[in-house]
């Protein structure tokens, strides 16, 4: 391809190898920019398109799990890289875990050998101009970002992520936990928080148990987090709770844990220490362990975490971590159709966004494709309806909480509740998918695919 293309592409990642395909399937001559290998990220190992740098799974295949309604609706909506890493399957049970190198081989050969699609090996340094989708990832490279920040400013995009743990709030004990602001007494309202009481030896266990708990190493370029240097912008701070204990044993009962404020209704006790849980989804069914974000393995953070009175059955929507991640502050910047909100030719899909996980990155980046080109053809981008996964994550992050705003991952808690009835978790999350995929199967029939 010579010509000048109808849609320029940055990043051959997950995202931006979908966005690319759904683009070109529909008739747009697509040129799509991947640096590596002329440019090296620090965390890849090979020049394939969407190759896998974390785990080799995209999650459950259980019709009422998160991962398994996201990969129905992907699956309706005719994604490539579903398809690729159905084809790359390796036995996992109820998961689909692929073989790495079949599957970026695989994503790599169709992608290169599409007629409308041109990859070019070279790094993108400024935003392009005209119809574009920038899906350059939680690695973007300086330049690129410094652009991106001259666009959208320097305070709406974030180059470390300190991520604290979210949990379900039905699987809070709320016979030990309590609701309550600092100070309010439990008068005129119920509080703002989930709080978690801890005696002094609740306390010491619970700091000996972090400081003992196996940490994921950290790759070179993320190693300076630890220290608590400032090398980018913290979103919300950037010590792991584990390096903050290491500093004193009461650290933490001075910092995220203090209990200052807070009476227990329970006993009418006040607490040696608390952890605050703070409401992280408009439905009230999440909550964010406040100032907790960490850098411990996932097994220790379900180990140490639940040693917390009240979170003893905890069940984990996200788990903390602390890594390089630039993401664009998208609820400010960023409409539901993944439209940048100050120029609507250019959209972004991928980590960038502030989606967590291959099976959201995959689906932004096809609706990032398929929206450019209904531009292109003269039509209106769309968005999903809110009840469908997808729908769901991209209200998530156009609409969350500027403040908190951290990246997100498919789960049930992000959808609408159903009203009406009451049901147990397992009922609620057969309800859920039924509706997810019956509304998105409804929205095709009005909007066809092609």
């Amino acid at each position: 391809m010579t010509a000048t293309p109808d849609l320029t592409v940055v990043g051959g990642g997950l995202a931006g190898s979908e966005a690319a395909w759904q683009a070109a399937q529909r008739g747009l001559r697509v040129r799509l920019y991947e640096m590596r290998p002329a440019v090296q990220t620090g965390a890849h190992q090979t020049d394939h398109l969407a190759e896998l740098v974390c785990s080799n799974s995209l999650g459950s295949l259980l019709p009422d799990r998160p991962g398994g309604v996201l990969k129905a609706e992907l699956r309706r909506l005719g994604s490539l890289l579903l398809e690729c890493a159905e084809a790359s399957a390796l036995p996992a049970g109820s998961a689909l875990a692929v073989d790495r190198e079949i599957f970026a081989r695989r994503v790599t050969e169709r992608i290169s050998g599409h007629p409308n699609i041109e990859v070019v090996r070279q790094e993108v340094q400024e935003v392009p101009a005209g119809l574009a989708v920038i899906a350059s990832g939680p690695l973007t490279s300086a330049s690129l970002a410094q652009a991106i920040a001259r666009l959208t400013g320097e305070e709406h995009l974030f180059f470390f992520d300190a991520i604290a743990p979210i949990v379900s709030a039905d699987s809070i004990d709320m016979n030990i936990a309590f609701r309550a602001s600092r100070y309010d007494q439990g008068q005129e309202s119920e509080g703002d928080y989930i709080n978690c009481p801890l005696d002094q030896a609740q306390y010491e266990a619970f700091v000996d148990a972090l400081l003992s708990a196996e940490r994921i190493p950290l790759r070179d370029f993320e190693a300076e987090i630890q220290s608590g240097v400032r090398a980018g912008h913290f979103f919300e701070g950037c010590l792991p709770i584990e390096v903050l204990a290491a500093r004193g044993r009461q650290a933490l009962a001075f910092g995220p844990m203090r209990p200052v404020g807070l009476i227990n209704p329970h006993d009418g006790s006040r607490p040696y220490a608390v952890v605050q849980l703070r409401q992280d989804d408009l439905a009230g069914q999440l909550y964010n362990l406040v100032g907790f974000q960490t850098n411990l393995t996932y097994p220790e953070q379900q180990r140490v975490l639940r040693m917390i009175p009240g979170l003893e059955r905890a069940e984990f929507v996200r788990y903390g971590q602390m890594h390089r991640n630039t993401f664009l502050a998208s609820p400010r910047l960023l409409l539901p159709t993944l439209q940048l909100r100050s120029r609507g030719d250019l959209f972004f899909a991928g980590q960038i966004t502030g989606v967590e996980g291959y099976l959201g990155n995959i689906a932004t980046g096809l609706l990032a494709g398929w929206n450019a080109a209904r531009l292109a053809r003269g039509q209106e981008p769309l968005s999903l309806p809110e009840t469908t996964m997808l729908g769901a994550l991209c209200r998530y992050v156009t609409h969350a909480e500027l403040k908190h705003f951290q990246p997100m991952k498919a789960n049930f808690g992000i959808l609408p509740p159903i009203e009406g009835w009451r049901m147990g978790r397992r009922e609620r999350a057969r309800a859920l998918a039924e509706r997810a995929l019956t509304d998105l199967d409804e929205f095709l029939r009005r909007n066809p695919l092609e």
